[in-house]
């Protein structure tokens, strides 16, 4: 166009050709402040979507405190130091945003929004700062430092780095406040983010913002909650105990019990170990071997008395040596005086259960054996069942001949625990779960008791429904009725469904009133 002499249209020609690309210039400008309004809007409503999410989770975690204050208790204040940084933050970055938009007719209307007057105004005066730049700055160092201090000094690492690098207000190169331009050269952080960008861009920019608040918030809760559970197994919170396969032993008799760490997988195996016996040494091969989840001893019972091990056994873990304490007592005896009862599946007996135990006394047959107390029956042999009623214990007396006919009784008191409480399940899962829309539709709600000793079988009579915008429902049974399907159908992805107040019972004993059972939260993937 700009070679030779040119014809009065050939002129016109390329001034309409300039026009053109000029107004397709200024097409694409409204599309892309149109996709800039578009995506803060989709921004906007995850945010929502994750704070539903976070209460509900930092709920729980409510709950558990209070079920658990030893474990739970100040990982819960953690937590809740952690939601107040965020809200305050998130707070602060949504008056910003409503100040952005407050003289626009239509909040929405982003293809107007291409000037960047108002924070250019806002954040600056001049060349420096204004308060209210400094004030942004101060929100953001604010944020990222209280959390990062907030956190456990130890076992947070990665997650204290993604904090820094999600809020970081320099490029990582250099920490000087700073970024490194396309020229090469450094400009101011809060310069290079927010200076001269139209209006929607900058809004979409906060919003962004919001969203690493509530990423952060959710990445806390669950790193909190992983590593009390990391903390749970860790071997330096293991204690060791003596197993063996009877409770007592003869004089003379071999001892053919083992060392074992509590809440260990039996394929663990210590490294080694350094072993006393009421004050002697021990040697390994002679009188113990190391083999999966702990120690085999070879020792012999002695002489009737008490008799103690002590020392320390060696695990490795991460690839370090961690000593656990021995400090274990054995009992022998040299003619059986008492009478032995235990439990079959645990120490305790549940009211509500038909509790099976074993009652007997060594040396002697079971037939010259009795026992007796407030709801125990005899089965046949050395097999009785437990019914406790009420009160918190029951004592029970077992009487028996010796082979010389003299006889014996010995009283043994256990303590009565009632049913744990039942978590509520949906399609077999508890807690916090995801499932599509249509899979919850159809799902039973069920009751069960997590790692509990007994095979109860539990029903469940009613439940209450809750999607969030809608009113609760109340539902007979075990499955959705009309009404709790018509208000399902309402909800949206990453809606969180409540199902809660769910009522249990026993099949074979409804005169029992279980504990109040744990909801459910189910996530809509759909």
């Amino acid at each position: 166009m700009a070679g030779g002499k040119q014809t009065p249209r050939q002129k016109m020609i390329n001034l309409m050709y300039l026009i053109f690309i000029a107004m397709l210039a200024l097409n694409m400008s409204k599309e892309v402040l149109a996709a800039f309004g578009l995506m803060n809007e989709k921004l906007e409503t995850s945010n929502t979507s994750m704070d539903a999410s976070n209460s509900d989770f930092l709920a729980s975690l409510g709950t558990k405190a209070e079920e658990n204050a030893e474990e739970y208790g100040e990982l819960y204040q953690d937590a809740q130091k952690i939601k107040e940084l965020s809200d305050t933050y998130y707070t602060y970055l949504e008056g910003l945003k409503k100040g952005m938009t407050q003289d626009l007719e239509d909040p929405k209307d982003y293809v107007v929004m291409d000037k960047s007057d108002f924070l250019d105004q806002k954040f600056w005066q001049g060349d420096n700062l204004a308060p209210e730049g400094k004030e942004f700055m101060k929100q953001i160092n604010d944020y990222r430092e209280g959390v990062i201090s907030t956190l456990p000094a130890e076992g947070f690492e990665s997650l204290k780095a993604s904090v820094k690098t999600r809020f970081a207000t320099n490029d990582g190169k250099k920490d000087d406040g700073k970024v490194e331009t396309r020229d090469g050269t450094r400009q101011d952080w809060i310069n290079y983010h927010f200076e001269g960008f139209p209006l929607v861009a900058s809004l979409t920019k906060l919003t962004q913002l919001q969203a690493d608040i509530k990423t952060t918030e959710q990445e806390v809760l669950k790193t909190l909650l992983e590593g009390e559970l990391t903390e749970a197994v860790s071997l330096t919170n293991f204690a060791s105990a003596l197993q063996a396969p009877k409770t007592a032993y003869y004089s003379g008799e071999k001892y053919d019990g083992k060392i074992i760490v509590s809440k260990t997988d039996k394929t663990s195996t210590p490294v080694k170990a350094e072993l006393t016996l009421d004050g002697r040494p021990l040697k390994e091969g002679t009188d113990y071997a190391l083999e999966a989840g702990g120690i085999k001893m070879l020792i012999s019972a002695g002489t009737p008395g008490d008799h103690t091990i002590k020392g320390t056994m060696t695990y490795m873990q991460d690839g370090n040596e961690v000593p656990v304490e021995v400090n274990n007592t054995f009992a022998t005896i040299s003619m059986p005086n008492a009478a032995v009862i235990s439990a079959d599946k645990m120490n305790v007996v549940y009211r509500g259960v038909a509790n099976p135990m074993t009652i007997s006394i060594p040396g002697i047959p079971d037939n010259k054996v009795s026992a007796s107390a407030a709801g125990l029956t005899r089965r046949s042999g050395s097999q009785y069942i437990m019914n406790p009623g009420t009160g918190r214990t029951v004592t029970i007396t077992a009487s028996g001949t010796l082979p010389d006919g003299k006889g014996i009784s010995t009283k043994s008191e256990f303590r009565i625990k009632d049913i744990p409480r039942p978590s509520g399940t949906v399609r077999g899962e508890a807690g916090s779960i995801k499932m599509p829309k249509n899979n919850l539709e159809i799902s039973t709600v069920s009751a069960m008791l997590e790692d509990f000793d007994f095979d109860l079988n539990l029903s469940v009579s009613e439940f209450k429904f809750k999607v969030p915008g809608q009113p609760t429902v109340v539902v007979s049974g075990n499955k959705l009725n009309d009404q709790a399907k018509s208000v399902l159908r309402r909800a949206g992805r990453g809606d969180a469904i409540q199902i809660f107040d769910i009522q249990a019972y026993i099949t074979n004993n409804r005169d029992y009133k279980l504990k109040k059972v744990s909801p459910v939260m189910v996530e809509l993937t759909n």
